[in-house]
Order: C-alpha cells, then sequence, then structure tokens
C-alpha cells in the first residue's frame, strides 16, 4: 500500500533524523567523541580536522529536514491555485528553507531534551497533542501515539530512546508544525527555535527544569527513584 502523499514529508524528515540519530548513538559513544559536547564543541573539532558523530547528526538531520520541506512544497503547490502557482522561485526556495529549519530545529530540541528517562517522550506528548487535528494532524497523532506507548517503559528504564527516537520524534513534530505554518509562521517558530537551542549552550534545560515546581513535578511524574 502506498503512503498518503501528505504522510511523505514525515516520513522522510523522522526516517532520516533517527537514521543519523542512530549514528551519533553508536558512534558518538566512542571516548574519542565524547570530548566535543555542544554545537560549538563540534565546530571546535572540525577545526582542528575532526569530524565528529554530532556533526555528522547536524547536517544529516538538516538534509531530512530539506527534503521533508520541499516534499510540503510540493504537496503545497499542486494544492494551489494556478496563479499562486506561477509565485517566484525565490519565495517558494525561502519557504523550504524555513521549513528545512523548523523540522531540524524541533527535532535538535526533543534530543535536547532527552537526558533523564521519560522527558523526551512527555515533551513530545505535550508539543504534539495540539498538531494532532487538521489534514497534517495524522504526523503528530503517529508520535504522540508512540510516545505514549513506550513511555511507561523508558520512565522504567527498560528501554531508551535515545538520539535516534528523540531525533525522529522531534522530526515528525516539525514536519508537523512546518506542514500548518505560512513562512511567517515559520519564521517564528524557527526564532524560537533557534533561541532555545542558542540557550541551551549557556543554560542547563535539567537545572531550569529541577528549579521550576510544575516542570520538576511532571519531569519526575512516573519515574524510577534516585
Amino acid at each position: 500500500v502506498l503512503p498518503h502523499a501528505g504522510m511523505m514529508p514525515g516520513r522522510d524528515g523522522g526516517v532520516g533524523a533517527g537514521a543519523v540519530g542512530l549514528y551519533d548513538d553508536v558512534v558518538g559513544a566512542r571516548p574519542e567523541q565524547k570530548a566535543a559536547k555542544g554545537f560549538a564543541g563540534h565546530l571546535a573539532a572540525l577545526r582542528e580536522g575532526q569530524v565528529t558523530a554530532g556533526l555528522v547528526k547536524v547536517a544529516g538531520v538538516g538534509v531530512a529536514g530539506l527534503a521533508a520541506a520541499a516534499l510540503l512544497a510540493a504537496d503545497r503547490r499542486v494544492a494551489a491555485h494556478p496563479r499562486r502557482r506561477r509565485a517566484g522561485a525565490v519565495g517558494r526556495g525561502l519557504d523550504v528553507l524555513l521549513g528545512a529549519g523548523v523540522v531540524a530545529g524541533t527535532a535538535n530540541l526533543v534530543n535536547l531534551l532527552d537526558l533523564r528517562p521519560g522527558r523526551a517522550l512527555k515533551s513530545g506528548m505535550l508539543l504534539g497533542v495540539p498538531l494532532t487535528t487538521g489534514p497534517h494532524g495524522g504526523i503528530a497523532a503517529g508520535a504522540v501515539g508512540a510516545s505514549a506507548a513506550l513511555v511507561g517503559d523508558d520512565l522504567g528504564e527498560r528501554v531508551m530512546v535515545g538520539d535516534s527516537g528523540a531525533n525522529a520524534l522531534g522530526a515528525l513534530l516539525g514536519v508537523s508544525l512546518a506542514a500548518r505554518t505560512g513562512p511567517l509562521g515559520r519564521a517564528g517558530v524557527l526564532a524560537v527555535l533557534a533561541a532555545l537551542t542558542a540557550a541551551s549552550e549557556k543554560v542547563s534545560f535539567t537545572q531550569v527544569i529541577a528549579s521550576t515546581p510544575g516542570l520538576r513535578h511532571l519531569d519526575e511524574l512516573g519515574r524510577l527513584p534516585d
């Protein structure tokens, strides 16, 4: 059975982001890879001639986001009024780049949150539930359903989501976000994602969560005692 065209961006984005996340899970665990931390650390390693698994993951997630955004743009162009189909290539290209940024940025954000059992899946469900409605709601619904099915085992430390699962979950939610926003909406979402990513280089999300009562209680809900 062929997938519906509207599901293909989610499939490509999720599979691509998950694949490079798996690469980072395997290769990034090697001792020589552990020194580079954060985006700045990966760039510093690159300046010294080392291509880290983390940098491969960043580039791979970007490519997956670009592919998903291009498919979304193609779907929109087919469905658009003939006059709108003749819009300039520059505008379409900018829309694709913004969409790719949203997909990659969301994948990266969920991955950044994956530092405690259950945290990435809980975050994915909180972000994904409002996205389950509308023409592309099935993309988010699949991600939310998978998260709900796995969160118990993740909290019980019987499974680990890893970069592979966190990246795939975030990419699917990013595709759903990009699918329901135009250029201005995508630019706004991307600005928020960029700000959070930049903040993560300076501030520990875990410390912020631990010092905020509501977030701390939600984060600890269902987790095994330390």
